[in-house]
């Protein structure tokens, strides 16, 4: 079947946002009579992949993703690359776009001029830098994730023999313990070295793989942290684009050459010694950052709930949520579970807002936004924030605020009860492993109920 656009769809969990792109942009083409094939970049791998045919005979290409897509495969077409969420809340514009030649060509054919710019969607460039950095640190985000996941919950149950049952010297000692506590280590000590090299891949494709490794172990052995790593990625995936600029003009036959030797020798020669020499004053920058939020915990967790609640129920996974969440998932490594805990609340307590609004002013809600309500009682009891979106994109002005005033007191809350949360995800399936979970959902009901509440008081009876 020949499709006349094609698309990809990719977010940083690559849980919910990825999926309901591909949904509304497949919903949106088959209302404009539109053939469209979209193929999504979960956290399962990729799916519905797109053929080399049915990229040959696309029209046009629609890139909705906060990750890399490879888009390098779409070479002479003209490519509309906006975040996730713009493929959730305008799929049908895109399309029109799309199909009226707006994009870039961003991989030209010979000498086909790839300057030809229009607007995106959102009316923004897409190649902004501030956009082209953000995906790149999402892309490294992505593939980070799984690591810290399995690797605090390991880490969280050998804590249930005790908290120094991993110590052969301690008479709380367990050889089981011991075993998980050892295997969930190694997953998170690969935190940083994954989140350096996948910012690099994002950035330099695969040659840049190799030093953003290296760059990612020398941060983390030298204690520089998350804030190492990203540096490193960043440093590595560029290194990459300069070499590849300054060998260009060597002979098409040493292309083999340059990617199995040139590349990764020049590469990890100049990113191993620049982060050598930086490692250290990162390792100083990335202690401070840890000290002073966990003083913050100490000292105003009513402030830091209520930053943290303002953040994670703003834009429902963009990029103000995303600085939240990375933060909590960087301190995860360093062995602060406190406030990923805050995190968590405050992206769990969103979708649960809709189902008890809806179940409180049943005459506020249209039977459709009533079902969808009642659905996101599963989504945020499973830390899928998305679910919120359409009744925060409805009257944002409105709806928004209550989402926020709802996070931030599941957070305080969180914070005040001294709650630990070793996972960055899963929302309460992770029960079993969390410090003080019943204050932890208690925590989460009460501010998803003030955020009910608010949000019934903010719509009209509905006809």
């Amino acid at each position: 079947m020949k499709y006349r656009i094609i698309a990809a769809t990719g977010c940083t969990t690559g849980i919910a946002h990825t999926y309901m792109a591909q949904e509304k942009l497949e919903e949106a083409a088959e209302k404009l009579g539109v053939t469209i094939k979209v193929e999504t970049h979960g956290q399962v791998g990729i799916e519905n992949e797109l053929t080399n045919e049915e990229i040959r005979e696309a029209e046009a290409v629609i890139i909705a993703s906060d990750k890399d897509v490879h888009d390098e495969r779409f070479k002479g077409k003209r490519i509309i690359d906006v975040p996730v969420l713009q493929g959730i809340k305008q799929p049908e514009k895109l399309i029109q776009d799309a199909l009226a030649g707006k994009g870039k060509v961003k991989y030209p054919i010979d000498n086909e001029d790839s300057n030809i710019l229009t607007n995106d969607a959102d009316g923004s460039d897409s190649n902004s830098i501030g956009r082209q950095i953000y995906k790149h640190l999402m892309n490294g985000v992505s593939h980070m994730l799984p690591f810290v996941v399995s690797g605090g919950v390991l880490i969280a149950i050998s804590f249930l023999w005790g908290i120094y049952s991993s110590d052969p010297n301690n008479e709380q000692f367990n050889e089981i313990a011991a075993r998980f506590n050892q295997v969930g280590g190694v997953a998170m000590g690969l935190m940083t070295p994954i989140l350096s090299a996948y910012i690099a891949q994002s950035i330099g494709k695969r040659p840049a793989l190799v030093s953003g490794f290296v760059a990612g172990m020398i941060a983390s052995s030298g204690g520089a942290g998350f804030l190492g790593g990203i540096l490193g990625g960043f440093l590595a995936g560029y290194t990459i684009k300069l070499l590849e600029r300054a060998l260009r003009g060597l002979s098409k036959k040493l292309d083999g050459l340059k990617a199995i030797f040139l590349y990764p020798v020049l590469s990890v020669v100049i990113v191993g010694l620049i982060m050598t020499i930086v490692v250290a004053p990162m390792n100083s920058i990335n202690e401070s950052m840890m000290d002073f939020l966990a003083g913050f915990e100490g000292s105003n967790p009513i402030l830091l709930g209520i930053i943290v609640g303002v953040m994670c129920a703003f834009d429902f996974g963009g990029p103000i949520n995303k600085a939240a969440y990375v933060t909590g998932t960087a301190l995860l490594a360093q062995g602060n579970y406190s406030f990923m805990a805050g995190v968590s609340a405050a992206c769990i307590a969103p979708p649960l807002i809709t189902t008890f609004s809806a179940l409180l002013f049943k005459d506020r809600f249209t039977k459709e936004e009533k079902n969808s309500a009642y659905v996101n009682a599963i989504l945020g009891s499973t830390h899928i924030t998305e679910g919120a979106i359409p009744f925060a994109a409805k009257d944002p002005l409105k709806a928004i605020p209550s989402f926020m005033l709802g996070s931030s007191v599941a957070a305080v809350l969180t914070y005040l009860f001294k709650v630990q949360v070793p996972a960055p995800h899963g929302g309460f399936l992770v029960l079993p492993v969390v410090t003080h979970p019943f204050q932890w959902v208690i925590a989460i009901l009460i501010g998803s109920l003030v955020g009910a509440v608010a949000l019934g008081m903010t719509r009209k009876k509905s006809k």
